[in-house]
């Protein structure tokens, strides 16, 4: 049996209508970003809908990640947001996303595994109850000519699995132990680069592959009752984007991939990089039983579109003012990512006007592992104090927030810029919530 949960939770019971015929799904919340996050608990309270919120391994580690979070600090900030929210945050599931070696590729495996071995122990430690284990890249002393060979990384991830029931069993009693999600999409996250011409399903072939080999691997270190708990597998669609670049889900291309995941009790798909479908196309992922719909970079790039739109508001209202000190954020922002290129240099490629654009536009969305720094911050926060003090002007918003001053005009929202920005954020939400089945449409 794959998949069988112990235990009542949103996930379980999205796999239990999964195989009832039905179509239920769950946004999975990939980013740290206090905004998004802040956002997802506003529209799960409107919705009623499961709240499912993971950070990568790049994004919170026991190195503090690009975040300056470790586990226990994202788990703390989750604590005090959810009250201050009014949403319990019990009701709130936290998973770590692609925890393994990833972010220690360059250093040996036996070297990367221990670092990706202490960071799974801290997430379970802190509260992590959905793990998806990810040992699909190669690392430093793996063979670089030859694609990584199915059972190395199988055995990888039963290694960490092991890890975390570890974690799990030094917990006090009546704890939900994690639940597993196996597997990877391919391309590896951040994308894919702008010259690829097409984007290739995952075969049964590889998912059956992978199901069997990581099965296999976990049964010969004694983890049959941590299988128990596999709940998802990653495949790839047929969907993803890059930095101009947008694959739109064809179900019929997915059809078979789709059947295949119904001869399995408890086991459902999770697609990765789902960022920029259009709601329609969402819907018809979760009723394909591609159910845990991944999104991350959408969300934050519907922040930076929110925040750029407040800066050109701030610049026409402070033209020719000296008593006022500007923001400056898009100046600050891309300053800022000029000073430390880690984050977008290998990922933007071009002359140097392709890249100043792709800085700030891309759908790949780099700029959002810059938002953290406090300089940003700073610029962020006197963009938000200098438009605060009173009602922005009607006309302004229609030029470059139009949806958002409809909805200020509809007296749905407040004619103010955190109320403006969270609702940016909840525009893409919405689509998820409809997709999952707690709309009746998209937005």
């Amino acid at each position: 049996m794959v998949g069988k949960m112990t235990r009542n939770s949103p996930l379980s019971e999205v796999i239990a209508a999964q195989k009832r015929g039905e179509s239920r799904g769950i946004a999975s919340i990939c980013s740290a970003n206090p905004w998004v996050i802040e956002a997802m608990l506003q529209q799960a309270r409107a919705t009623g809908e499961p709240v499912l919120i993971e950070s990568t391994c790049n994004q919170v580690n026991q190195f503090g990640g690009y975040t300056g979070w470790t586990p226990d600090q994202f788990m703390a900030y989750l604590r005090d947001l959810a009250p201050r929210q009014e949403f319990p945050f019990d009701h709130i599931i936290v998973g770590g996303d692609h925890l393994g070696p990833s972010p220690w590729q360059d250093e040996p495996a036996a070297i990367a595994m221990d670092k990706a071995k202490i960071l799974i122990r801290d997430c379970v430690r802190a509260g992590y109850t959905k793990i998806h284990l990810d040992a699909s890249m190669k690392c430093a002393d793996d063979d670089p000519h030859r694609p990584l060979d199915t059972r190395i990384s199988a055995a990888r991830a039963a290694e960490l699995a092991q890890v975390a029931e570890k974690a799990f069993s030094e917990h006090p009693p009546g704890g939900a132990p994690p639940y597993y999600v196996i597997g990877t999409e391919v391309p590896l996250p951040g994308g894919v680069q702008e010259q690829e011409e097409g984007l290739s399903v995952t075969s049964i072939g590889d998912v059956a592959g992978t199901i069997e080999s990581t099965k296999e691997a976990f049964f010969a270190r004694g983890l049959e009752r941590a299988w128990e708990r596999v709940i998802a597998v990653v495949v790839q669609p047929g969907v993803e984007y890059g930095d101009a670049t947008l694959f739109e889900y064809d179900r019929a291309r997915a059809a078979d991939l789709a059947r295949f995941i119904e001869g399995y009790d408890g086991l459902i798909y999770e697609a990765h990089s789902t960022d920029y479908q259009l709601a329609e196309a969402l819907r018809q992922l979760v009723e394909d039983h591609f159910a845990i719909l991944k999104v991350g970079p959408a969300l934050t790039f519907s922040f930076r579109e929110g925040v750029f739109a407040l800066a050109a508001i701030e610049e026409e209202l402070l033209a020719g003012r000296q008593d006022v000190e500007p923001s400056r954020v898009r100046e600050v922002l891309d300053k800022t990512m000029l000073a430390n290129p880690i984050y977008w240099q290998k990922y933007y490629q071009g002359d140097d006007q392709a890249v100043h654009l792709k800085r700030k536009y891309s759908f790949s969305d780099r700029s959002r592992y810059y938002w953290p720094v406090p300089e940003v911050q700073f610029s962020l926060s006197r963009l938000i104090q200098n438009l605060g003090e009173q009602p922005l002007p009607l006309t302004l918003l229609s030029q470059y927030l139009p949806v958002q001053y409809a909805r200020i005009r509809g007296g749905e929202i407040a004619n103010v810029p955190r109320a403006i920005l969270l609702d940016k954020v909840r525009s893409v939400l919405s689509d998820y919530s409809y997709a999952c089945g707690y709309l009746t449409g998209p937005a």
